[in-house]
């Protein structure tokens, strides 16, 4: 998010209003070896990237103790308008820190097309910010090439072996992999390959996926270990016989040159918050396509080394926290001991029917209808055994007796509740004191994490389960070819695994107009995706597409490189 006056607090904190660049340049880094050794880091872990980033070899770290608590940070469904969850994240933790608490961040990388398309950067905001920034928003260690790379040779591996006599009997029309780039770029999402005669492969229909929404990438995220990422990798599957049956990365001898691509990539990156807070940033699957949290491993490291990890699931509660805890929970040791719900005064007034460009106008009424999606969301962290705190993000358009209304609503709602005020003052300030108080006291009594469902329901149950707790629907439709994808999963032993639901983060259904806390719908199932490697079968709804267009006027056009070789435009 951009200084502007619609910038959470903005005008209510005093600070100058400078951009989100303009506060990480004036912010003063420390070498981060340095950062490591207040984390514990042994100097003979680090492989430093330049003064300010490093990967962690996580084998050369000290025997674990007590492993810290895990306060998992999610959000009402977001809106247009934006709700500042990275940011709230970011300045939590910091808060944390400035309270005395050996705290730690553990957040995802983030995808470069989203960047130069819609976003502008995806590191926090105003003074809660992970730094450099820069380098974070842009290639960073690289790990998403490395990705990008393990899958490609995946690709090219597939279709040489169909060329060069195809032993597995490979089917060119049921080949389930497809190549990946970084990019946002919509003319790639269907293509022909292997024309140009005999010579230049064999010709069938594919396409391209962001590498964010790649198997490759949910793999590298949910990975325990080395190990587990080569094995994970091996269990991909690549496509189908003449047979149909299913055919593994495995099966084509391609596990072993995947996991060496990675073998870089996989280690966790170091860098620091503005207030010095340690974080971990590291993969980043999108989370309206794929689980939507940082990888296992880094949360893992961080329980290692600190008393509290913060770390973040994308987008609302009902996509993100629900996917954290019934996907990445049972495949790690990350179950959250806390949730924290970000709200925005403006997001509950969307939700409550006022349009995008009318939002700076007060509307305490609007406020207190929108707020049955909070209330939903709340209801929903409740079903995992976890006590919601609701964060109130405070912009600078908020009026008084609007944030006072949703802390009442909250109260009736018996929910801990608190402003935050952590993008204009910083939690290494005092702008998250009180939220830290309050995520604080839910920490001394934890919840008991457990998962909506258990595996040993089929995926159509699994799938009618989300959709009735969760989502609040009535009725599950699936199209022919969702319905002879279920039956293949029931026939290759597939049906105990975990559903992911790929579906718009804007609504609880599968309708993006769809905003408050509908009732009674039906969720349109059109394809089943399984991802054998990472672990889960993707239900896809609606129009979700796993490679984005750029916008008619990409953030990327304001980006630049001055004379001392700058960025400048970015974030």
């Amino acid at each position: 998010m951009t200084a502007t006056a619609s910038s959470p607090s903005a005008n209510a904190s005093g600070f100058p209003v400078l951009s989100d660049l303009e506060i990480a340049r004036a912010a003063t880094l420390r070498p981060i070896d340095e950062i490591a050794a207040s984390a514990g880091i042994p100097a003979d872990a680090l492989e430093l990237y330049g003064r300010y980033k490093a990967k962690i070899d996580v084998g050369r770290l000290p025997a674990p103790g007590p492993l810290g608590q895990v306060v998992l940070v999610s959000a009402i469904s977001p809106t247009p308008a934006g709700e500042g969850k990275s940011t709230l994240t970011v300045g939590l933790a910091d808060s944390l820190a400035r309270a005395g608490k050996r705290t730690m961040i553990a957040l995802r990388e983030p995808s470069l097309g989203p960047i130069l398309g819609m976003k502008g950067g995806a590191t926090g905001g105003g003074h809660s910010q992970v730094l450099p920034m820069e380098d974070i928003n842009l290639h960073f260690t690289g790990d998403f090439h490395a990705i990008t790379a393990a899958n490609n040779a995946l690709c090219a591996l597939v279709d040489n072996h169909i060329f060069q006599g195809n032993a597995l009997g490979i089917d060119p029309r049921r080949v389930a992999v497809r190549r990946v780039m970084d990019m946002n770029d919509r003319s790639l999402r269907d293509i022909v390959t292997g024309l140009g005669g005999p010579g230049q492969g064999v010709p069938r229909e594919t396409g391209f996926d962001i590498t964010v929404a790649s198997e490759v990438m949910a793999v590298f995220c949910l990975a325990s270990s080395v190990a587990d990422l080569r094995e994970r990798l091996g269990r991909i599957t690549v496509g189908y016989t003449y047979a149909r049956q299913p055919v593994t990365a495995a099966d084509l001898g391609a596990a072993g040159v995947m996991a060496m691509l990675l073998k870089d990539a996989f280690k966790p990156n170091l860098v620091q918050t503005i207030a010095g807070t340690p974080a971990l940033v590291h993969g980043g699957p999108f989370a309206n396509i794929a689980h939507g949290c940082n990888s296992a491993l880094a949360t893992m490291t961080a329980r290692r080394l600190a008393d509290v990890v913060v770390t973040e699931a994308g987008f609302g509660a009902d996509l993100g926290a629900e996917k954290f805890i019934d996907i990445k929970a049972r495949y790690a040791d990350v179950a959250p001991a806390a949730v924290v719900l970000v709200a925005t005064v403006r997001a509950l007034k969307m939700h409550g029917g006022v349009p995008k460009d009318q939002l700076t106008a007060p509307d305490t009424a609007a406020v207190e209808r929108g707020f049955e999606n909070l209330v939903r969301h709340v209801e929903n962290v409740r079903k995992f055994g976890l006590e919601p705190v609701v964060a109130l993000n405070r912009f600078g358009t908020d009026t008084a007796e609007e944030l006072e209304t949703v802390l009442r609503l909250s109260r009736s709602a018996g929910v801990r509740a608190a402003i935050a005020d952590v993008w204009g003052r910083g939690g290494g300030s005092d702008g998250g004191d009180e939220l830290a108080r309050e995520v604080l006291a839910a920490l001394e009594s934890p919840g008991t994490c457990r998962p909506l469902y258990p595996l040993e329901l089929g995926v159509e149950e699994k799938i009618a389960t989300l959709v009735r707790e969760v989502y609040r629907g009535a009725a599950v439709e699936y199209s022919e070819q969702a319905r002879r994808t279920l039956a293949q999963i029931r026939e290759n032993g597939w049906n105990g695994l975990p559903v992911c639901m790929a579906k718009t983060q804007y609504s609880f259904s599968d309708n993006p107009a769809l905003l408050g806390a509908p009732e009674g719908f039906t969720v349109h199932v059109r394809e089943l995706w399984p991802r054998t490697g990472a672990g889960f079968i993707v239900a896809v709804t609606g129009q979700i597409m796993t490679m984005p267009g750029l916008p008619k006027e990409p953030a990327a056009m304001r980006m630049d490189l001055d004379d001392q070789g700058r960025v400048t435009g970015l974030f």
